[in-house]
C-alpha cells in the first residue's frame, strides 16, 4: 500500500500493488470489504514501521480469530493474543466464531507451521478497558474492529492512549475501528458499538502530538465509485467498504501512532 499513514478506507486502496500480496499472506482472496482492509493495513504499517522482522514482539488486542498472529509467528515475531475470558465473549455474543476459546483457533487457517507457532505465540485473558501493568516493553501493538465495542467513545479513546503504555520509546500502536462518515456532531457514543466522528480523532491526535507522539492524519473519505455505494444490511461480501448502521453511515479507519522517544 502507499506511505501508511492514519487514514479511512477507500477503494484506491485495493488496487496498490501490495493490497493483494497481503491479501495472499493471510489466505483470501483479494475483495472490496472494509474488514479485509483493516488486515491488510496493519500488516502494510507494520512492514512500513520496520516491525515484521525476527525476534520482533507484539501484542495484539481483542485479537478474536484473526490471522495476524500466526502470520507474525511465522515471520520469527513473538507475539502475546489477547482477548476477553470465554464466559464474558459468551455474555457479549462474541462466541459465534469471533472469540478463540483455545490458542490453536488462531491458527486454524494453517498460515503458519505448527512447531513456529507455539514457538512464539502466547494467549492471555485480558480486559481493553483494564490493560495489565505488566504488558510492557513491546515492539508494536494492534487491534482490528475491537476497541468501538468498549462501551463509550472516551472509553475507546482512554485504550488507544493506554495501549502505548505497551510499548517501547519509538514503538507502533496500529488500530483499526469505526468512523462516521456523514456528521461531525450527532453518533452512537455509547453502547456495544460506537462510531467515532472526525473531531474525536482529531482531537485524540492533537494531545497524543502534545505529549511527544508522532500520528500523521488523512480523513479523505474516497472519491471513487465504491466510496459512493452505501451498502445496507444484509451486508455484501464484496461491495463493503462503507455501510448503514442505526441511520448513520460508518467506515473503517486506521490509526499509526509512534511513540515518543
Amino acid at each position: 500500500m502507499a506511505r501508511a499513514v492514519s487514514q479511512l478506507c477507500t477503494a484506491a486502496q485495493f488496487a496498490e500493488p501490495d493490497y493483494a500480496h497481503w491479501c495472499g499472506q493471510i489466505r483470501e482472496a483479494p475483495r472490496l470489504h472494509r474488514k479485509q482492509w483493516e488486515f491488510c493495513f496493519i500488516l502494510s504499517a507494520l512492514e512500513q514501521g520496520r516491525m515484521l522482522r525476527p525476534g520482533r514482539r507484539g501484542v495484539g488486542f481483542g485479537v478474536g480469530q484473526e490471522p495476524l498472529p500466526a502470520l507474525l509467528a511465522g515471520m520469527g515475531i513473538d507475539v502475546l493474543a489477547t482477548d476477553l475470558g470465554e464466559d464474558e465473549a459468551d455474555q457479549l455474543g462474541w462466541t459465534n466464531g469471533q472469540h478463540a476459546s483455545a490458542i490453536a483457533q488462531l491458527n486454524n487457517r494453517n498460515i503458519c507451521p505448527g512447531y513456529l507457532f507455539d514457538q512464539h505465540v502466547r494467549h492471555r485473558v485480558v480486559d481493553m478497558n483494564a490493560i495489565p501493568t505488566d504488558i510492557r516493553g513491546y515492539d508494536f501493538t494492534w487491534s482490528a474492529c475491537a476497541l468501538e465495542h468498549l462501551g463509550s467513545i472516551e472509553l475507546g479513546l482512554a485504550f488507544i492512549r493506554n495501549s502505548l503504555n505497551c510499548l517501547k520509546p519509538g514503538g507502533l500502536a496500529i488500530h483499526t475501528t469505526e468512523f462516521n462518515v456523514r456528521s461531525d456532531e450527532e453518533t452512537l457514543e455509547s453502547g456495544g458499538t460506537v462510531l467515532f466522528r472526525r473531531r474525536d480523532i482529531e482531537g485524540l491526535a492533537a494531545g497524543l502530538r502534545a505529549q511527544g507522539h508522532a500520528i500523521e492524519l488523512n480523513l479523505n473519505p474516497g472519491e471513487g465509485e465504491m466510496d459512493q455505494h452505501i451498502d445496507v444490511a444484509p451486508y455484501s461480501v464484496d461491495r463493503h467498504l462503507k455501510l448503514e448502521l442505526a441511520g448513520y453511515v460508518t467506515t473503517s479507519i486506521g490509526l499509526i501512532i509512534r511513540k515518543a522517544g
